[in-house]
């Protein structure tokens, strides 16, 4: 596949919007720099293509006058922290053209393909002040169907918001007044002015704090960063995923206990095949990360629509023999565990 872009250009609120810095949270700095890269797919539309493309332009400039945060740009400021500059510097907009037809990427299971459909970030040449925040890529195919590549910074949005961002865009291509405005102050997680841990809470109470286990008789994982790695796409169907649930309920420590969820079922299943292919020692430490979005979980809770990170990371943890012996609901219950610790503290 071929795909041959446009020259970038800078899409601005269409109205004047407030101009300052925010200070970024503790969860903000965890993504520090880096973008995180979506692609949506689109059949064919109805109307011509001047017209849809000049519709996302103008809903986006429009938009922005909301998510203005978004137009900004990262500086540095003392002690290697950053803050958000809001001085609408734009949002990245590339248009590009693919030669070949949205069917014939093979149900989209060749991942670098991907990366032509992506707008790059230049980490290397670029400052971050200079870099924008969001870098959207429009990319046209024979088919008449088009895809929607962008790039989001991890400092400055999470995922839940970054999605509630794309929700008023489309929104706003309909014609569609404003649905939740977005909650920008960042001061409910004290941005700027971080409070201290209490003393009493050492760093083995915070696993997600700790560094990563070596492998048994290894000083440094520095022989694990050299091997070759393969990305692949393992599918799961609904079917799969119904047969994991039930077979993960089947140990439950009483009939009264909720019924493991999908999601505690399946990240189950992933743990445990992992440790059963890389065939690791039976007491060797492992490890499984898990997201969790902390907005409802607080006390109280964060505001509607909250602008900005609020996904914490919690660790399971457990030996490899114990992962692989033990039941799928055994297992699951080590992930609902350490879910239910992520709590106000």
């Amino acid at each position: 596949m071929r795909v041959t872009a446009n020259p970038s250009y800078m899409v601005k609120p269409a109205e004047p919007t407030w101009s300052g810095r925010l200070p970024l949270s503790e969860l903000d700095h965890t993504g520090m720099t880096t973008h995180v890269p979506t692609i949506y797919f689109y059949k064919q539309p109805s109307q011509n293509w001047a017209t849809v493309l000049q519709t996302l332009i103008t809903s986006l400039a429009s938009i922005l006058v909301h998510f203005y945060p978004l137009a900004g740009r990262l500086v540095f400021i003392a002690g290697g922290r950053l803050e958000l500059d809001c001085n609408t510097a734009g949002v990245q907009f590339t248009e590009a053209f693919a030669d070949v037809k949205l069917v014939d990427l093979d149900d989209f299971l060749e991942f670098p393909i991907f990366d032509n459909l992506i707008p790059k970030v230049d980490y290397c040449n670029t400052q971050v002040e200079e870099t924008p925040l969001l870098l959207l890529q429009v990319t046209r195919f024979l088919c008449g169907g088009w895809s929607l590549g962008f790039c989001i910074s991890h400092a400055a949005v999470d995922g839940q918001s970054a999605i509630h961002f794309l929700s008023e865009w489309a929104r706003a291509c309909r014609g569609e007044p404003l649905g939740s405005p977005p909650h920008l102050d960042r001061k409910v997680f004290r941005a700027g002015d971080p409070p201290a841990t209490s003393s009493n809470i050492g760093i083995e109470q915070h696993t997600q704090f700790c560094p990563l286990p070596f492998l048994l008789g290894q000083t440094s994982n520095e022989n694990e960063r050299r091997m070759e790695t393969t990305v692949t796409n393992l599918k799961l169907t609904e079917t799969h995923v119904r047969k994991l649930r039930n077979k993960a309920n089947e140990y439950r420590k009483s009939e009264t206990e909720r019924g493991f969820t999908r999601y505690e079922a399946v990240t189950a299943h992933a743990w445990q095949t992992s440790c059963k292919v890389r065939n690791l020692e039976p007491n060797q430490p492992t490890i499984i990360g898990i997201c969790i979005d902390v907005r409802t979980r607080m006390e109280p809770p964060l505001p509607e629509k909250y602008f900005g990170n609020a996904i914490v990371d919690m660790i399971a943890t457990g030996t490899s023999g114990e992962i692989v012996s033990e039941t799928l609901g055994y297992v699951s219950s080590k992930i609902r565990d350490t879910i239910a610790k992520a709590d106000d503290e």
